[in-house]
């Protein structure tokens, strides 16, 4: 949805009613993950994809019929038996797909949520999307809950707009929302007719936007920029930090979003950090990583990595002991960093790092994909 979120923002903004239709759940080999939408005009244009090819032709199809007649449909696509190439997967994966009507009058939030999404502040809309409950009733989560935000800024929102259906299920899915947030989450949430926690008649699907997650790099030199590059590649907010005004330049690294002349673990203990940022440590120069490790390690950063041969880094793990770090704490450190490719290159260590970050996120093995078995799209891993 992030991806037509301008495009759609438009035509509402225009006045128009279009149908939506959003990837709510996937099994096996399903080409789009959850969150994924697509977007029919009422003059027929399209934006979007919710398969890759696989099934565009009929959600198509459904998703006019629903911006005509308003009533939302949840719709499973799987591989068809009798023509998969035609309305099926042909990867063998399975797809649920609600398809919802929208216009001003029932989406009123969508031009602030936008604009919420631009400025880099988290939202979340949650949706009944099957159940005994009013099918399409939607509720936006604006920020946490105020209280545990860094200062907001002007036109920051916190609280909530809409309904589910009843006060209780609105606040047990305010809760669940705001701790998804603060992941980055987007998925179904089950609950109770009216909102008990034990209950799984009633489903919900919270789409969360989520500020981008960051990528952290220290050490200004050629291997750096190439990994600024592949970050913002995979949808990072990338920081390049170092010391030295002369290699710290935006010219040197036109892919990063930040480029900050500081000591390098001053700049750590004053930045924000949480489980979904990562840190890489590509200084490989005691008096700037040992001090940085330091903070790094005792933050909840999702991945710490560094840079530096076996005897780089045996000897980092003898200095950050000395420093006070315990076992466990020097544990999270990943270093030499990055999946074993036989990487020489700045572009091809970047690779193997972004690798790495790949492969700890879904729980894949890191092996070819011709030497394992079972399913090739793993489940979330952290």
């Amino acid at each position: 949805m992030r991806d037509i979120l301008s495009k759609v923002t438009k035509w509402w903004a225009a006045g128009e009613t279009f149908g939506l239709a959003t990837v709510v759940r996937t099994f096996h080999s399903a080409p789009r993950d959850p969150g994924a939408a697509l977007a029919v005009s009422a003059d027929g244009e399209v934006v979007g994809s919710v398969s890759g090819g696989c099934v565009e032709g009929a959600v198509y199809e459904l998703s006019t019929d629903v911006s005509q007649n308003g009533n939302p449909v949840l719709q499973t696509y799987g591989v068809s038996d009798d023509d998969a190439f035609a309305v099926g997967l042909t990867c063998g994966g399975i797809l649920d797909i609600f398809v919802e009507r929208v216009n001003q009058a029932g989406f009123p939030e969508l031009g602030e949520i936008a604009a919420a999404v631009e400025r880099g502040e988290p939202v979340a809309v949650a949706t009944v999307i099957a159940g005994p409950g009013q099918v399409g009733a939607r509720r936006v989560i604006w920020g946490r809950d105020g209280t545990d935000l860094e200062e907001p800024g002007d036109g920051w929102h916190t609280g909530a707009s809409g309904t589910l259906g009843s006060q209780r299920l609105d606040a047990a899915v305010d809760d669940d929302v705001r701790g998804m947030l603060a992941q980055g989450l987007t998925g179904i949430r089950r609950y109770g007719e009216h909102g008990e926690r034990r209950g799984d008649a009633l489903s919900v699907f919270v789409n969360s936007f989520a500020p981008p997650p960051r990528m952290l790099v220290f050490g200004a030199i050629d291997f750096a920029a190439a990994v600024a590059r592949v970050g913002k590649f995979l949808g990072y907010h990338v920081t390049v930090c170092d010391a030295r005004q002369v290699f710290a330049t935006k010219s040197r690294f036109p892919d990063a979003d930040d480029v900050v002349v500081e000591w390098p673990h001053r700049f750590l203990a004053g930045a924000s950090v949480d489980s979904r940022t990562v840190i890489c440590v590509l200084t490989h120069d005691p008096k700037f990583d040992v001090p940085l490790l330091e903070v790094a390690l005792r933050t909840p950063a999702g991945y710490i990595g560094a840079m530096g041969s076996r005897r780089t880094h045996d000897d980092r793990l003898a200095r950050l002991r000395e420093v006070g770090l315990t076992d466990d704490e020097l544990a999270r450190l990943r270093s030499p960093i990055g999946l074993d490719l036989g990487a020489r290159t700045p572009e091809e260590t970047a690779v193997s790092i972004a690798a790495e970050l790949i492969q700890l996120r879904w729980g894949g093995t890191g092996q070819p994909l011709t030497a394992t078995d079972g399913r090739i799209h793993h489940q979330l891993a952290s």
